[in-house]
């Protein structure tokens, strides 16, 4: 079964997710902000990450570049879930992200990504160059 560890500090919105994930039998740990998911990470390993950028204390970014810089989680998939960067944004390739998607996003797609990822697993990310998954997403 797959783990999936979400940083998302929106009680509202993680309900949500978690029921939907959980629903697809995905396992879902839930942190608040980057440094809650980081411990989580070191200690639970999760099999995919998906995390909101704006969070209190570690944000988003400073979750995904811990992450890409530890020797033995800087391999996970990890997806972006946000609606404070835009389409094109160069930090979304340079940080190592998989994949972006923006708030709001339709349940089912979230959970092709995270489906995706996971049946992707743990791979390189030179440089951060181009995401791994390119999602053309139809706003809503």
């Amino acid at each position: 079964m797959t783990v999936l560890l979400l940083a998302e500090d929106d009680d509202d919105i993680a309900t949500v997710l978690v029921r939907v994930f959980q629903r697809a039998d995905l396992t879902v740990l839930r942190a608040p902000d980057g440094a809650t998911a980081f411990a989580a990470l070191l200690e639970d390993r999760p099999d995919v990450v998906l995390t909101d950028l704006g969070m209190p204390g570690m944000d988003g970014w400073g979750l995904i570049e811990a992450i890409r810089h530890h020797p033995h989680l800087g391999d996970l998939p990890i997806a972006i879930f946000s609606g404070q960067v835009q389409p094109g944004d160069p930090r979304v390739a340079e940080s190592g992200a998989c994949a972006l998607l923006f708030k709001p996003c339709p349940n089912e797609v979230l959970l092709a990504t995270i489906q995706r990822l996971a049946v992707l697993g743990r791979h390189g990310h030179t440089g951060g160059t181009a995401l791994c998954l390119e999602l053309k997403l139809v706003p809503l």
